[in-house]
């Protein structure tokens, strides 16, 4: 008779029944807006206080933390590669025993193409090649020079870094964990369910209800990021196509007598807002519904219009030595790359200084954006995966999102390289704003030829942000009541749906007024801190779930929720050894 007992496969986490939080779990939904709140009164109404603040928190963090960053996303890695090769893991289904996945793989690929390319390729695809053509750990140390051709890979090699493998297995681990112990154990659609064979039932409490709005509050703050940006470039795109307003003239300057050219006024920051969290809500307020799928659609033939654009009248000969060359050199790279901390010696311009502040500004700040985006990716991931073994889930959730982010850098930001570096932009692209490359590039390219053209390729982009931009902040919605529900991916109440909308706005809004881009990037990274902690507690548990499991299947007891028989794991009386919920 085996003493390993089947796992734990009912976590009862109390909602509230009837009134205005009918469905909700409110020891989580309510801290986590009062939080969002006070974020958003504080930074719109102390707009001084709130940015010098988290200025120093975020120079603590960098200063303590950074190594933390770096180390943690390296061992992501590490944890995604060893479950795709350890055969217990990998032929796990995520879903019962025999369950087959619910789409097939082209379906399966397309949306985590959709889910790989988002707002960030609009703005990161030109801008970030680029400003790594001028500057990178290589030019500090020497090694290389500031936008020159021995460059050019380096550039890569750093683009690839932050949007590759680091970023998508950050995705796919908190993806994994979501899947395997929702479809497999039974349990609730959310964060704490995938610490139960830690902490087993204490998670149906105080210490679930911290993990999930930790979950809430490091998703919104994440999203913000990804609007920031989006609203940056939105207005700077609505600037392009005659809206005026919405960015300061090129002679502007701010108190201390720094340029701000180009950068988005108060006004601009509103109207983009307005019109982007106007539209989200309306969409998650109507569900995913026709119009969310009409905006899906056309959202992925601009993409596939845009791309083809790059590709066919762009740098093509570059683009693919970019593609092929950088993903080698890359690969080459990944792990040292991977545990390197540059440590600063506390003298203002000193190389170690330099590589410290470049490492803080770059892969500390991606870092911790991937691990606020994970709940948000992650859902998306595991709601589209089940079914999925764990092999396919792993490798197919790292390597296409990230390839089709690599197409994009090698043919978007190849574009803009070889412009500059033959001298024919003459430091136009350079120049720009992050949000304004694109537009730079496509105006220098096509102006030539028509203006019309120019602007109604001005045209497609502004609206193929808005889509991305709009569904991205619809899903947040959405992603964080189902969090705050309990799991339950039911409807949810309007009231509630309006609020997230308007406070995701807001943050984003009070943010970008208190410090710009720079202080939403602060927020987050301060954010991300403590889910960085749940998220390697995800790991452990991961890897204690499915090593169980594997001593489950030998002694033939059940591994997955339909298969006990007549009860939950916590209803059969324990025996000595392996208890309910490890």
């Amino acid at each position: 008779m085996s003493n390993i007992e089947p796992p734990l496969t009912d976590l009862s986490i109390r909602t509230t029944e009837g009134g205005f939080y009918n469905g909700f779990a409110t020891s989580v939904a309510v801290p986590a807006k009062i939080i969002i709140s006070i974020l958003c009164v504080w930074a719109i109404f102390w707009p001084v206080q709130s940015g010098t603040v988290l200025n120093g928190w975020n120079q603590f963090i960098l200063g303590n933390f950074a190594a933390w960053y770096i180390w943690v996303v390296a061992f992501f890695i590490i944890v995604c590669l060893g479950l795709a090769v350890w055969p217990t893991a990998g032929k796990m289904n995520l879903g019962l025993e025999g369950e087959k996945p619910e789409f097939d793989n082209f379906s399966w690929f397309s949306m985590m193409f959709g889910a790989g390319i988002g707002v960030g390729m609009l703005t990161w695809a030109v801008a970030e090649p680029i400003s790594h053509f001028q500057n990178n750990p290589s030019v500090i140390q020497g090694i290389t020079g500031a936008g020159a051709e021995d460059n050019i890979l380096t550039a890569y090699k750093w683009s690839y870094m932050h949007w590759g493998l680091s970023a998508w297995s950050t995705y796919a681990i908190c993806g994994l964990s979501l899947a395997f112990f929702s479809y497999r154990r039974g349990l609730p659609l959310t964060i704490r369910s995938a610490l139960t064979p830690l902490f087993g039932r204490a998670l149906a409490g105080t210490l679930g209800h911290v993990i999930d709005i930790v979950a809430v509050v490091a998703t919104i703050l994440g999203v913000a990021q990804t609007l920031g940006f989006g609203v940056d470039q939105f207005a700077a795109g609505l600037t392009r196509i005659g809206v005026g307003g919405l960015s300061y003239g090129p002679d502007a300057v701010n108190d201390a007598g720094e340029s701000i050219a180009g950068t988005v006024t108060t006004f601009g920051i509103i109207v983009a807002l307005l019109v982007i969290m106007g539209a989200s809500t309306l969409s998650a307020l109507s569900g995913v519904g026709k119009g969310i799928k009409w905006l899906s659609n056309i959202n992925m033939i601009l993409s596939i219009v845009l791309l083809g654009f790059f590709i066919i009248f762009g740098a093509t000969f570059f683009g693919f030595y970019a593609f092929f060359v950088g993903i080698w050199e890359y690969v080459i790279a990944l792990p040292g790359m991977s545990v390197n901390v540059w440590k600063s010696d506390g003298v203002d311009g000193s190389q170690a200084f330099l590589l410290s502040q470049w490492q803080g500004w770059w892969p500390v700040f991606y870092w911790a954006w991937w691990i606020a985006f994970a709940p948000f990716v992650g859902l998306f991931l595991a709601r589209i995966s089940r079914g999925r073994t764990i092999r396919e889930f792993v490798l197919g959730a790292m390597i296409v999102p990230a390839l089709m982010c690599f197409v994009w850098f090698a043919w978007a930001g190849g574009t803009a390289i070889d412009l500059e570096l033959n001298g024919d932009a003459n430091g136009v692209i350079f120049d720009a704003g992050n949000g304004d490359k694109i537009f730079a590039m496509t105006a220098f390219m096509l102006e030539p030829i028509s203006q019309l053209l120019s602007w109604g390729m001005a045209v497609m982009i502004v609206v193929l942000l808005m889509t991305f931009l709009v569904t991205s902040a619809d899903s947040a919605v959405l992603i964080v009541n189902t969090i705050n529900a309990a799991g339950d991916e039911g409807p949810k109440a309007r009231p509630h749906i309006i609020f997230w909308g308007v406070a995701l706005g807001t943050v984003v809004a009070g943010l970008l007024i208190s410090g710009g881009t720079s202080a939403i990037q602060t927020a987050m990274v301060i954010g991300a801190l403590p889910f960085s902690i749940v998220m390697v507690l995800m790991c452990i548990s991961l890897i204690k779930a499915i090593y169980n499991d594997g001593r489950r299947e030998k002694a033939g007891v059940p591994t997955t929720f339909d298969e006990i028989p007549g009860a939950t794991a916590p209803d059969i009386p324990n025996a000595p050894g392996l208890q309910p919920g490890e």
